[in-house]
């Protein structure tokens, strides 16, 4: 396992960034849950929906990704918290994974944190993406 891994440079759609920071001003009581999602917002690079690559998680993403620890893949749906329970296999962006996930490239890495401490995340593939579809307000 890396020690003091470099975390990847992340690019995040302003649409998305907006309605998240939305969620999390509406959202009481979710200071310490999402203290990790707003610190990987503030080093975000923003661009606009039609500027997001191809190969980047933006919300509504459906992605495979790997625990590089236990070598467990997963294939999941990255959404907003109302529609966690409306998309079979999401995740959402309030969770820690679906925090560490947003933003991040196709052959990345991150680390995470988790309640046993910490673990890496590699982003395998990215289904679909809204925005590579032509879906820049999804």
């Amino acid at each position: 396992m890396a020690k003091d891994m470099q975390q990847p440079e992340l690019i995040m759609s302003e649409l998305d960034v907006l309605r998240i920071e939305r969620l999390i001003e509406k959202t009481p009581g979710l200071a310490k849950q999402v203290a990790h999602l707003e610190s990987e917002l503030a080093r975000a690079t923003v661009v606009k929906p039609e500027n997001i690559p191809a190969d980047v998680v933006t919300m509504n993403s459906r992605v495979r990704f790997r625990i590089t620890e236990t070598g467990k893949e997963f294939e999941r749906t990255l959404v907003y918290p109302a529609d966690a329970e409306k998309t079979e296999d999401s995740i959402s962006i309030f969770a820690p994974i679906g925090s560490a996930l947003v933003g991040m490239r196709v052959g990345e890495t991150i680390e995470w944190p988790t309640q046993q401490g910490k673990s890496h995340v590699e982003v395998i593939e990215i289904v679909y993406q809204p925005e590579r579809d032509g879906h820049f307000t999804s």
